[in-house]
């Protein structure tokens, strides 16, 4: 009995070795797959921010923590199964499906663009688009993630495609959360900023008091900057899935070229050709990405927005 006792204790023991040792990879694996994303994840950082800018405060984190939930969703419900099936029956399908995310992404960051520099926003403004409707503004927010949430995804799904079907599955879940909360949290750290400005403003302390003030005079900025950063961030991630994909289809002449530009950027430049490579790589998918949206932007404008105009005229 005492001698069945210890083997079973043994095997116990082997059990929870081994389960440790899959965690352990799990969590490699996973960190991995979150690093080879991290410029994505820098990207929808960037981009969040501008769907609360000029909204009252106490309306800020609600609305965040809505758009973080419909974000963990799009990971966990959709891309996630859709991903893995994709990529275990027919992975062929990834590569075109990213593209039309990316080439709505281009969309995106170009309507914004062409709203700022025909006046449109201005000419059309309202009280209503003063206290933008929040249901709007979420599922905007959403949208937009969505995209970048399966940029994320795939970049990690093929970080770990060597690993089976299930390790995939439980580290996609961890890259998803995790992600998701990093995000998120730094976002909501943002938009209050002003509001820690202003708590350390009214404070004793002359020193904290002038850090809170500047604090408080700066976030306005920040925001804005965040604003263009975030479009800016739309035409280059869009752009970048564009080009890649279009190498992966088979049609290597504008990857080539970008290649090209980016390896005598690279070349040229000694000690900085890292950075500057891919500065020129990220310029180049930004320029992409602006011709892309440029050209959805005028389709929808001759198409959708034309028919709703006319319907409105009616």
């Amino acid at each position: 009995m005492a001698g069945g006792l210890v083997a079973l204790l043994d095997d116990v023991a082997v059990l929870a070795r081994a389960a440790a040792a899959s965690i352990d990879d799990i969590g490699a694996a996973a960190g991995r797959a979150s690093m080879k994303a991290a410029g994505v994840v820098v990207d929808d950082t960037a981009v969040t921010p501008q769907y609360v800018h000029g909204l009252n405060a106490e309306r800020e984190l609600p609305i965040i923590r809505k758009i973080a939930l419909g974000s963990l969703r799009n990971k966990l419900l959709i891309i996630l199964p859709a991903i893995l099936l994709l990529s275990q029956f027919l992975p062929w399908l990834l590569t075109p499906i990213l593209m039309i995310g990316g080439a709505y992404l281009c969309y995106e960051g170009a309507e914004k663009i062409w709203h700022r520099v025909s006046g449109h926003a201005e000419a059309h403004a309202t009280v209503e688009d003063a206290l933008p409707d929040e249901k709007t503004i979420v599922s905007g927010a959403v949208r937009t993630d969505f995209i970048l949430s399966a940029e994320i995804m795939v970049i990690s799904l093929n970080e770990v495609a060597g690993e089976a079907f299930w390790s995939r599955a439980i580290i996609l879940v961890v890259v998803a959360v995790g992600i998701t909360v990093l995000v998120y949290g730094v976002v909501g750290l943002i938009v209050k900023m002003d509001d820690v400005g202003l708590s350390l403003s009214q404070r004793a302390g002359k020193r904290v008091a002038a850090f809170g003030r500047g604090l408080v005079k700066a976030m306005p900025k920040l925001l804005s900057a965040l604003t263009v950063v975030g479009t800016a961030a739309m035409l280059w991630v869009g752009g970048h899935i564009i080009l890649v994909g279009t190498e992966e289809l088979g049609w290597h002449g504008l990857y080539d070229v970008v290649h090209h530009l980016e390896e005598a950027a690279h070349d040229a430049t000694g000690a900085l050709g890292g950075v500057v490579g891919w500065l020129v790589n990220t310029l180049a998918s930004a320029l992409l990405g602006l011709v892309v949206g440029a050209l959805v932007v005028l389709v929808m404008n001759l198409t959708v927005h034309r028919d709703k105009s006319g319907a409105g005229a009616h």
